[in-house]
């Protein structure tokens, strides 16, 4: 939505289309990592719950498999986060909930309160994506 799906080499933060694409959806998947993380409390004890977060890791005692599900969780939402903030220690919030939730810029101007033109969101968006690239590989 919203964004072009490539830029011009030329600009500083330029990716290739198919990873920008990859990155897009890696941060889609956002509210479900949240809904996991938010399921994992208490599942320690029921390990057939557990089952469904079991990265195959083999792992028989259901307490270690529910930590190591927690940390793959974690470890996900802190990327996306942690690229936004520094892309922008200002708006991260803001790039958070348009990268996660697919949202335009209009859509974070008018209901969310997006304090910037649509060249600066934009230009940040890109960096965000940028950054996020980096720290994927």
């Amino acid at each position: 939505m919203g964004v072009r799906n490539e830029l011009s080499k030329k600009n500083p933060y330029w990716i290739e289309k198919h990873r920008y694409l990859e990155l897009k959806h890696f941060c889609l998947q956002f509210p479900i990592w949240q809904q996991a993380l938010a399921s994992l409390d208490g599942l320690s004890k029921r390990p057939i719950d557990l089952a469904l977060f079991d990265k195959g890791t083999g792992h028989s005692d259901p307490t270690e498999r529910c930590a190591a599900a927690r940390v793959f969780y974690k470890d996900r939402i802190s990327m996306v986060v942690d690229a936004a903030k520094e892309a922008s220690p200002n708006m991260w919030t803001w790039l958070v909930q348009g990268v996660t939730e697919d949202l335009s810029y209009n859509t974070l101007k008018t209901s969310r309160g997006l304090p910037c033109c649509k060249d600066v969101y934009y230009d940040l968006y890109h960096k965000f994506f940028y950054i996020l690239n980096i720290k994927r590989n």
